[in-house]
Parts: structure tokens; C-alpha cells; sequence
């Protein structure tokens, strides 16, 4: 009898890995592709990138002008409103040398409502 509930337990463990792994192309599937150079950047243009907003773009081309090309994507870290959250969501998406190939917006990931987030009515 145990022997049987483990084995429905691993079955149903192997089932829920396999759907999430079959899902995940599906969901990087309906991101943009592309990149955005983030040291040839217009402000428009890093606008494309989850999460960026006209104040964080002119923030990332104003530290650019001031400090030099960014050697990496973690340098974006230097940018006042954007940490370590913001920057794992933005790697996918930044180079540092290349062309800009991003033309659509990336939309940013909501995050899953809570009992204490839901609205009240």
C-alpha cells in the first residue's frame, strides 16, 4: 500500500515538472526578442525594457554622459531606481555593445495577488 502511494506521489511530481517545463518555451515565447544597447540608447528606447519609465531612461543616459559607457548589464545597479529586482528582469533584454534589435515594448511581470493585495468589496 505505501509502496503504491509513492509511486502515485512521484508520478504526480514528474507530471507537475513536465507541465511546467512544457510551459515555460510557451511563456518566453510571447516575449519580444531582441535587445537594447544601453550605451547607444535614446531614453525612447530604454523605455522598451520591463520596468524603465521616462525618469529611469534619462537617469541610465545621464549616468552614460557622465561616467562612460557601461562595462556591463550589472552596472545599471549605479542607476538610482533600479536594484537587484529591476535588473534581473532587465538582463534579458540589455547588451552593452551591438545594435539595438528591440521594437516592442516588454511588458513587466505583475506580481501574483495575495489575500491582503486582492481589492475589497
Amino acid at each position: 500500500m505505501r509502496r503504491n502511494l509513492r509511486l502515485t506521489r512521484l508520478a504526480v511530481l514528474a507530471l507537475v515538472g513536465a507541465l511546467t517545463l512544457a510551459a515555460v518555451p510557451a511563456l518566453a515565447a510571447d516575449a519580444p526578442a531582441g535587445v537594447v544597447n544601453i550605451n547607444t540608447a535614446s531614453p525612447a528606447e530604454l523605455e522598451l525594457l520591463p520596468g524603465v519609465g521616462t525618469a529611469v531612461a534619462q537617469r541610465i543616459v545621464a549616468h552614460r554622459e557622465e561616467n562612460g559607457a557601461f562595462k556591463s548589464a550589472d552596472d545599471l545597479m549605479l542607476v538610482r531606481g533600479i536594484g537587484e529586482k529591476s535588473l534581473e528582469r532587465l538582463k534579458p533584454y540589455v547588451a552593452t555593445s551591438g545594435a539595438t534589435t528591440l521594437k516592442q515594448s516588454v511588458p513587466s511581470p505583475r506580481a501574483a495577488r495575495t489575500a491582503e493585495s486582492a481589492p475589497r468589496g
